[in-house]
């Protein structure tokens, strides 16, 4: 279990460098005067050239990544040109280990302003996967073990209802008559969990449950699904033949199989929502990493839109990082592929 886990390890580190150079090349290669866009449309001439050093947009590609990859593992500082360092001294800006870049927008790094929004995206995240894996597998479940009956109809009518409508209209739905016209809950609003535990439980929660939904209805087909399929398997009948309850036969048995491919969908899922989930929180006017990537992309601030892109990417590596050991926990064949 242990190499198992190294040689995934690595893979991961080696798939997120490759991943960070691709996301590098493609934003910045693509952009003839990213300092155009870094400094504003009045700027003179003068005023581009000195933003372009400073950004370090004056220097090939390749010595570009070379300095971010430099700057992730041991720090840097901005501007990016020594000289103008030099010349400004209270106006140097460091950037410690884990560096992401600056943003010549906001006039911060890019690490502290993640770290300011990631805290609504997470805990928003979190909260959604918790109700939708909980009400997913139980729902899928139920309606596995009344297949044809009214409650396995009924169940799976609204989990299509519930996936077929956008995350906007459920969302704005909630906001207007949950929220606004009947009063059951205050208007949505974030509060980090250190200064209210209950304010910021009571805060997600219209938020998360509009997640919660789309993603519940997938599952609980999902579970559902994988529970009739499994249940056909010989190894079921094997079991119920030797007499053991009903119970043991679902516990014990068939959710084991029904695991693997759900912990993967959950997995890939949880990563992408980490990064933010941008219509929800645009809806419930939450500052979180999604709101700003949108606003970092209608702004053209490529530092930012770069380590929002290699945040989510790290997400996506870790969650497969997860995922595979996890299969190898369930299944323990899978440590010698």
């Amino acid at each position: 279990m242990f190499a198992y886990s190294i040689r995934r390890t690595i893979s991961g580190v080696l798939l997120l460098i490759v991943m960070s150079m691709v996301t590098f090349v493609l934003f910045y290669a693509s952009s003839t005067t990213p300092e155009r866009y870094a400094c504003g449309a009045k700027c003179t001439p003068a005023q581009l050239e000195q933003t372009k050093q400073a950004l370090g947009y004056d220097q090939p590609i390749y010595e570009q990544w070379a300095k971010f990859a430099k700057g992730f593992v041991n720090g840097r500082q901005f501007p990016d040109n020594e000289a103008l360092r030099e010349a400004n001294p209270d106006q140097v800006t460091d950037c410690p280990r884990g560096c992401l870049g600056y943003s010549n927008g906001y006039g911060k790094t890019v690490n502290s302003l993640l770290a300011d929004k990631l805290p609504v995206s997470v805990s928003l995240a979190i909260s959604a996967f918790v109700l939708w894996i909980t009400g997913g597998v139980l729902f899928g479940i139920t309606a596995a073990l009344f297949k044809g009956r009214l409650l396995d109809r009924s169940i799976v009518g609204l989990s299509l209802v519930a996936f077929a409508f956008p995350t906007f209209f459920i969302g704005l739905l909630f906001l207007k008559f949950v929220a606004i016209r009947w009063g059951i809950v205050d208007l949505p609003v974030y509060t980090p969990l250190t200064e209210n535990p209950w304010a910021w439980a009571t805060g997600l929660t219209l938020p998360a449950i509009t997640l919660a939904l789309v993603y519940m209805a997938g599952y609980v087909r999902m579970t559902r699904a994988f529970v009739l399929e499994t249940m056909t398997e010989d190894y079921i009948r094997t079991a119920r033949a030797k007499g053991l309850t009903r119970r043991t036969v679902i516990g014990k048995h068939t959710l084991r199989a029904v695991l693997t491919p759900l912990v993967t969908l959950s997995g890939l899922d949880l990563a992408g929502l980490l990064g933010g989930a941008i219509i929800t929180e645009k809806v419930f006017n939450f500052n979180g990493v999604g709101k700003m990537s949108v606003d970092a992309i209608q702004r053209f601030d490529l530092p930012l839109v770069v380590g929002i892109v290699l945040l989510v990417a790290s997400f996506v590596i870790v969650a497969n990082i997860i995922v595979d050991l996890l299969y190898a926990v369930i299944d323990p064949r899978v440590r010698l592929g």
